[in-house]
């Protein structure tokens, strides 16, 4: 009983830092939005106001982190993890939080303060001339967010062993575990590091520990923790600038832009948009061959261009289209295929969340990805619609015609009708960016206020529907903020090992071949893509890359582009592709896996030949200028 009622109190805590994340979500557009109008259409700014956007930013994610484990949201390689027994995972989660979350998020907490007393005894105030003064508050919040998540992770080691039904495997677990810190503790006696590669050792014991189910944020902190205590002259020191680093993140203006897409794409995904559009255009392309098939692609790319969430894409799309064609005799690995593929379009086609990581990451303007993105997303299009008209026709049952008694003018003007409103957003959204009016932050919030306005205009826009793309808002930049987090530690002691270094002397000393290397790197994304998500090879991979690309002179927006089409096939390739996952969640037992792996070999093998065309015509993803 006691453990219940100190549990509920520590949940508490989340809950209402997760509510309030969830109001700034809400704040955060209005004033981003608020303060464009005021600029571009009045010339009239304020700089205390932007810092205070980025304020609200930073409270929303890092608050939001204590809130996202609550739920347990913090995303995990789960194809292992979902086969273990209860107890199993109550073990993990007791590991998990008392090993990984508790040691790094007390390290944060302390640096944090450190941070924060550091800044009010100087009385730090805003560089910017009009900007915001007592830094220390905002600074302060870092220390406040990770005691959060200390006292959140507490409540996640109490409830997993109460129910424990046998802790005696928990204790045999914790003597395992104190025996190999003893033998941790020798090894650096009789320095272990100088005979084997330390760099070996956190990449294979990451991989290990993603592979088991740990969650994937905290395997990456809690692994550079262990190797920087373990590894003699680093310790807690190697992570002195580490709350600095966060602090970056914190007032990073592009990655604003990250919620606000992300409540964009939620808004939309629960307005009905997305299935009004889907049943008229599978109406408007049924009579031809392959003509469901062909629907299902330009509504993802619809969707990629509006919303670019791939698991609302593609549940969505299976819910709905799945059994329609089925039901009209199509092939279950084409349509489960086509379905999944197509889900996965919002990883290349402008907005996407994945390109304005890679700009946050390679240093790039996200403004200038997005415009180079265009042209491969259309031609991944191209590529698919192509391949189901050749496949159709090549065997005439694989995705037959449908005939309908309803005249073609009528359903020609109800697509148009439920084309429009989408691709007017998208105009405004993208167009804003393309030509340089807004930035992609503030065409955002701009999105963000549409897709409002077009759930308004189809009757779904209520107070349920914005506290639902809020709270979930919160749990996914949560997830995607902790990530970025726990990579950065990681790359802190990965090039504290002269990781980087060595990467850069071998491509650029050894090699100096450019193609060689974009062979090299391309290979290891997408065998890297079968086992992890895109977000962690965004994170920890590609800047270990950026160096790399700069010294042997290759176009940063090429590559970026190269990267987030290899990226997309991630979501796609067994066994971990998410994009699988979602499907055959949402299709149940209407097809089976096997039909799932089959359906979308076709599909990966299109993205290769996209991103081969793209590496031997470079200049096409200029096409829309520079």
């Amino acid at each position: 009983m006691a453990a219940k009622k100190l549990t509920a109190i520590l949940e508490s805590l989340s809950r209402g830092g997760g509510f309030l994340s969830s109001l700034l979500v809400i704040a955060l557009i209005f004033l981003v939005a608020y303060d464009a109008l005021m600029r571009y259409l009045f010339a009239s700014g304020s700089i205390a106001l932007q810092e205070v956007e980025w304020h609200i930013f930073a409270v929303l994610f890092l608050v939001g982190i204590s809130y996202t484990l609550l739920h347990d949201k913090h995303v995990r390689v789960d194809i292992f993890f979902e086969s273990y027994s209860d107890d199993t995972k109550r073990i993990m989660q007791i590991v998990s939080m008392a090993l990984l979350v508790i040691p790094f998020s007390a390290l944060i907490a302390v640096g944090g303060w450190d941070m924060a007393l550091q800044s009010y005894q100087q009385h730090e105030i805003s560089s910017d001339p009009g900007g915001l003064t007592h830094r220390y508050l905002i600074k302060g919040v870092v220390a406040v967010a990770f005691v959060l998540l200390i006292l959140q992770a507490l409540s996640e080691i109490i409830k997993s062993y109460s129910a424990l039904s046998r802790r005696d495997t928990l204790f045999k677990v914790i003597a395992a575990l104190l025996l190999f810190a003893l033998l941790s503790y020798l090894g650096v006696a009789y320095e272990w590091d100088y005979i084997v590669e330390p760099l070996l050792l956190m990449l294979f014991g990451s991989l290990a520990m993603l592979m088991a189910g740990f969650h994937v944020a905290f395997v990456f902190a809690g692994v550079a923790l262990y190797f920087a205590l373990v590894t003699k002259g680093m310790g807690f020191l190697a992570f002195e600038m580490l709350p600095y680093r966060i602090y970056g993140i914190m007032d990073n203006v592009t990655l604003m832009a990250v919620p606000l897409f992300i409540f964009m794409g939620l808004i939309l995904e629960k307005s009905k948009m997305a299935e009004t559009l889907l049943i008229s255009m599978g109406r408007l392309f049924g009579p031809v061959r392959g003509g469901l098939a062909i629907s299902v692609v330009l509504v993802g790319a619809i969707l990629a261009a509006s919303t670019g969430i791939v698991g609302a894409s593609v549940v969505m799309m299976s819910l709905i289209a799945l059994p329609l064609m089925l039901r009209h005799g199509y092939s279950a690995p084409l349509a489960s295929g086509t379905i999944a593929a197509s889900g996965t379009l919002g990883q290349i086609i402008p907005p996407s969340i994945v390109l304005i990581i890679l700009g946050d990451q390679m240093h790039l303007s996200v403004g200038d990805l997005f415009k180079a993105a265009v042209i491969p997303g259309l031609l991944l299009v191209a590529l698919y619609i192509l391949f189901i008209l050749v496949a159709s026709f090549i065997k005439r049952d694989l995705a037959p015609a449908i005939v309908s008694d309803e005249p073609y003018g009528k359903t020609l003007k109800e697509a148009l009708k439920a084309i429009f409103a989408p691709l007017l957003l998208i105009a405004v959204v993208l167009g804003s960016i393309f030509s340089g009016i807004a930035s992609p932050t503030e065409s955002a919030s701009i999105g963000a206020l549409g897709a409002m306005v077009l759930a308004w205009s189809y009757g779904e826009l209520n107070p349920g529907l914005i506290r639902y793309a809020s709270t979930q808002t919160v749990k996914l930049t949560a997830m995607i903020f902790m990530i970025l987090i726990g990579a950065t530690a990681f790359s802190l002691i990965f090039h504290e090992f002269g990781g980087g270094d060595l990467a850069l002397e071998f491509f650029s000393g050894d090699v100096k071949s450019v193609w060689l290397f974009v062979l090299i790197s391309m290979t290891v994304i997408f065998l890297l893509g079968f086992f992890i998500d895109f977000i962690e090879i965004a994170f920890v991979v590609v800047p270990i890359l950026v160096p790399i690309v700069h010294s042997l002179g290759i176009d940063p927006v090429w590559f970026a582009v190269l990267i987030a089409l290899n990226l997309q096939a991630s979501f796609l390739t067994p066994p971990f592709g998410f994009a699988l996952f979602y499907l055959k969640g949402a299709a149940g037992e209407s097809v089976r896996t096997g039909d799932i792996y089959r359906g979308v070999v076709p599909f990966i093998v299109l993205q290769l030949v996209a991103l081969l065309i793209v590496a031997f015509y470079p200049d096409i993803i200029y096409l829309l200028g520079k």
